[in-house]
């Protein structure tokens, strides 16, 4: 006699096959598609393609967005979350809505708006050309197209977590004579380290893979604004297939070492974690 509750083997069987079919069929396959179409020709024509000189600059260009992007939406995920969560003010839910914004404004729109805005034709424009300042087609907008779609990872993994935890905390240690600075450091910071990394992690992997934005803003100039997303199609469409699946599957094992990482985190340390969300 099985539980009440207990759901019949066959539907259990049914469930974990789907289950697995789709993962197998969604994620398992792509990935083993990229690798082996990256490897197809050796492991030498892979290695040759990603020391193209083009190739070399679209991994440092993306990594030195990340480097700039992520430490820019982590801070602003603290201040947002620790606003939202520790204190009442006129348009909180808008606040809310807005950093919500990106999820629901296609990615190809966002910069569209940056080229409106700073484009030659824009708004801005001539004011930046006649001050020889660059933003699209440049560093500056790739950054900016990176940061709107990547910047409500950290926040929305945080504003949950600090809303569970209250006040109650800060609130004890300002009462005892610590300082504002003294109070995050010491109290707020170590209760979501966990939730921070995790966002973090996220706002990363989305960073590195943004390419609906980057591709208005950036020009697609060869060696100069193609991130590796852009440098993947430029050689897909270019019959360059072995080049375009080398730099995939670089992103590909930026995407895993991520999952790794966060397993590997919550693995270790489960107790602390589980210990920080009943806080």
């Amino acid at each position: 006699m099985r539980a009440a509750t207990e759901d019949h083997p066959i539907t259990k069987l049914a469930l974990s096959t789907a289950t697995v079919g789709l993962i197998v069929l969604f994620l398992v396959l792509p990935l083993i598609t990229v690798f082996s179409n990256a490897l197809a020709k050796g492991f030498g024509e892979a290695f040759a393609a990603l020391r193209d000189p083009d190739a070399l600059s679209a991994i440092e260009l993306t990594v030195e967005t990340a480097l700039i992007v992520v430490p820019l939406n982590a801070l602003f995920g603290i201040c947002a979350a620790w606003a939202i969560t520790k204190h009442q003010f006129p348009g909180k839910g808008v606040l809310v809505t807005l950093i919500d914004m990106p999820f629901s404004v296609s990615p190809v729109i966002a910069g569209l708006i940056f080229m409106l805005l700073f484009g030659m034709q824009g708004w801005l424009g001539p004011w930046l050309r006649d001050h020889d300042i660059k933003i699209v087609f440049a560093l500056p907008g790739i950054v900016l197209a990176t940061a709107f779609v990547s910047f409500p990872f950290v926040a929305r993994e945080l504003i949950p977590l600090m809303a569970d935890q209250g006040s109650d905390e800060e609130q004890a240690a300002v009462s005892l004579g610590a300082t504002g600075l003294q109070t995050f450091l010491r109290v707020t910071l170590p209760n979501i380290k966990w939730g921070l990394l995790y966002g973090v992690l996220l706002c990363n992997a989305r960073a590195m893979g943004e390419f609906g934005a980057v591709s208005v803003v950036s020009g697609h100039i060869r060696g100069l604004t193609n991130t590796m997303p852009l440098q993947v199609e430029v050689l897909y469409n270019d019959y360059q297939f072995v080049g375009a699946f080398a730099v995939a599957s670089v992103l590909a094992m930026l995407a895993i070492v991520t999952l790794i990482v966060k397993s590997f985190l919550e693995w270790r340390y489960a107790d602390e974690i589980a210990a920080a969300h009943r806080h």
